[in-house]
């Protein structure tokens, strides 16, 4: 019987592609990447990739086409009905904000009602009018919204935001957040038991590469009478590993910690007598 593959869709270019391939790759998937291939295999885990222009994924998950997507939330909020997201990826973030010319007064989104606006996602930007009471006149674009205001079709844009050079190169300011975006797996509906034991497969080592890399490792010494104030500040790992030392009164403690409260918690290990302390990156945390 014919081993099952499971079919993933990325985006054809772009960050989002690149990093969508080093998400692959950090889980230990080789990618047999040909160039202008619209479909490929991995080398060692069943799997199809197909590469596909941003928009139209999850049509194709819906019809079956392919079993599995990395888009970005903006996408699903947009045109992602009936999809299931399976884990948040963390890259690839942004907003999905409205911007309006730097010289255009603004006080309140209420100043939006009765205005032109340029958008790529007109569901998006009616529902959240909507839940203000507000209407206005969008136009739909697909491409470079952020023109539209200085060629006079709009008054105003909606689009994804990143760094927001590109609003200030079109001389555009950002006046709402409608939400913030980021990178998602997502699947279709009624996966057979053998794709969804693959999907489950994958998402192990998704969660095991993300926890690494939200995550640091740090080995520190300190005094005996120490080690239980010092340890009760280490929260994620079940508890540290404690080594005496050469020096008598003092221990080698090993641990973990959170990347983004990192700096916080040297400055208390450092309070609670820690000295000497090393920090290490983490490929994967397998739990």
């Amino acid at each position: 019987m014919k081993k099952e593959n499971i079919r993933i869709a990325i985006q054809k270019s772009g960050r989002l592609n690149e990093e969508s391939l080093k998400l692959l790759k950090d889980c230990g998937i080789s990618i047999n990447n040909g160039k202008d291939q619209l479909k490929t295999s991995a080398a060692n885990f069943p799997m199809e990739l197909y590469y596909l222009r941003n928009g139209d994924i999850p049509q194709y998950l819906r019809d079956g086409v392919v079993d599995l997507a990395i888009v970005g939330e903006n996408l699903l909020v947009e045109k992602g009905e009936g999809l299931i997201t399976q884990e948040s990826l963390g890259f690839s973030k942004c907003r999905v904000s409205i911007a309006v010319p730097k010289e255009a007064t603004y006080t309140s989104v209420s100043d939006l009602a009765g205005k032109k606006i340029a958008t790529s996602y007109p569901k998006t930007v009616e529902k959240y009018l909507a839940e203000w009471g507000i209407k206005a006149d969008l136009h739909v674009i697909n491409g470079s919204v952020e023109i539209a205001p200085n060629i006079g079709l709009s008054d105003a844009i909606c689009d994804i935001v990143s760094s927001g050079s590109t609003l200030f190169k079109n001389n555009l300011k950002e006046v709402e957040v409608l939400f913030t975006s980021q990178a998602v797996l997502v699947s279709g509906q009624g996966l057979s038991v053998a794709k969804q034991e693959l999907l489950d497969t994958l998402l192990f080592r998704i969660r095991a590469v993300s926890a690494g890399k939200n995550s640091r490792y740090i080995i520190m010494n300190v005094p005996n009478d120490a080690i239980d104030t010092i340890s009760a500040l280490l929260p994620v790992l079940k508890s540290p590993t404690v080594m005496p030392l050469v020096e008598e009164g003092w221990s080698s403690l090993h641990s973990v910690v959170d990347k983004n409260t990192f700096w916080e918690m040297v400055d208390a290990l450092k309070a609670a007598g820690a000295r000497d302390i090393l920090v290490c990156p983490i490929e994967r945390i397998i739990q």
